[in-house]
């Protein structure tokens, strides 16, 4: 019988995390899990702290990439409902028991997505993220505002139909991934509900060269960005073509979304009650 959810983790010499990865999806009860890691050769203890979690299946062998580690666990993924789990991110304690819960009865629903609290990298509470429902052209002209560690895809209408990430894109292919599923008419449902912890430690793909100090650093920035220009070229709108037209118009529309996203927010953590789960129990809130 397949398991209620598969988790994913791509994982590469991150062994001083992914202890607290595994132990946050061990600990998940009421529901059947599949763990699956995919490992591109990493050189530190992540194998044996692997080998202490049964749980967990270890695929150790060479990959292109975060986002090609990711596709072979969802090409491997027998549960009902997948997702990806960073190695250095955490679930909340009965997180997945919450999401089946709010599952039932949506059976129109492709993606569920809901918040998530940031952590520093010694868990130590920063601030809670909850969002609101769905808005198509805020992912794309804003940029991917579903956090990946809180996202969960249906696997016979999405994984199964082998609509996974794509492999040319390096830092934002969560965006691309869900504009995708988007444009194909998927249907993406919030659970105002905070469900993982997303680990901010200098280190995180996103976050990395926001402060350049050498022409290599800003080279891979601009990559960064170029990504998320080709989402807007791809899935946006294109009734406008020349260059400095496309800019003024993409600050115009970021700028709307951004006091759109603002308001949003605030409206929906005001007068939307939070789904509570348990408590993680390794969540530092001091």
């Amino acid at each position: 019988m397949n398991p209620d959810f598969t988790i994913v983790t791509a994982s590469y010499n991150y062994g001083h995390y992914i202890r607290e990865c595994l132990e946050s999806v061990a600990g998940q009860e009421g529901v059947t899990i599949e763990h699956l890691i995919f490992d591109g050769g990493s050189t530190d203890d992540t194998a044996e702290i692997v080998a202490e979690f049964p749980h967990a299946k270890f695929v150790q062998e060479p990959d292109d990439g975060m986002s090609d580690a990711i596709n072979k666990g969802f090409a491997a993924a027998r549960g009902k409902w997948v997702m990806w789990l960073n190695t250095d991110d955490r679930l909340k304690s009965g997180a997945l028991k919450a999401v089946l819960d709010f599952a039932q009865g949506k059976d129109d629903a492709d993606v569920i997505y809901g918040g998530w609290d940031f952590i520093d990298k010694v868990g130590k509470h920063m601030r809670a993220m909850t969002i609101f429902p769905f808005q198509k052209s805020m992912l794309c002209y804003l940029g991917c505002y579903i956090g990946s560690t809180s996202a969960f895809y249906r696997n016979a209408t999405v994984i199964s139909e082998d609509l996974h990430l794509d492999v040319s894109y390096r830092y934002v292919m969560d965006g691309e991934f869900y504009n995708r599923l988007a444009a194909l008419g998927k249907k993406f449902v919030y659970m105002h509900a905070l469900l993982a912890d997303f680990r901010i430690h200098g280190a995180n793909l996103s976050f990395r060269h926001k402060e350049c100090s050498n022409a290599s650093e800003q080279l891979v920035l601009e990559k960064q960005y170029a990504e998320s220009i080709a989402i807007r070229r791809a899935y946006g709108w294109h009734s406008v073509t020349k260059v400095p037209w496309v800019w003024f118009v993409d600050g115009m529309v970021f700028g709307f979304y951004q006091v759109k996203k603002f308001v949003l927010k605030r409206l929906y953590r005001a007068f939307v009650p939070l789904i509570e789960i348990s408590e993680s129990s390794n969540a530092d809130r001091s």
